[in-house]
């Protein structure tokens, strides 16, 4: 696989991802629940659909060839990205009338 797929794959898993907590009711999209989700348990899997992409990317790069070491910034900008790419999730969920 190229490089350009694999960030392209990891592009797409995240927008799905960032939007997936807020888009059902169902604890990671499979698992129903007998009550709504509330915003904790959208945002604890929001945290966790991170951590599966980012695992993802991992994979993605160690395959491409060595990983490269990351330190506090690369985290904190990515956790920012994803959480901006939850963004229209959370309008539809929470602030959209109707």
């Amino acid at each position: 696989m190229s490089l350009s797929a694999s960030v392209w794959i990891v592009v797409a898993l995240a927008v799905i991802g960032a939007n997936l907590p807020f888009l059902n009711n169902r604890l990671l999209a499979v698992i129903p629940l007998a009550r709504p989700k509330t915003l904790g348990w959208r945002l604890a899997e929001l945290v966790l659909c991170y951590l599966l992409v980012g695992a993802v990317g991992l994979v993605l790069e160690q395959a491409a060839g060595q990983i490269y070491p990351q330190r506090w910034e690369f985290y904190a900008t990515t956790w920012a990205l994803f959480l901006t790419l939850a963004f229209p999730g959370f309008v539809f969920k929470y602030l959209r009338k109707g």
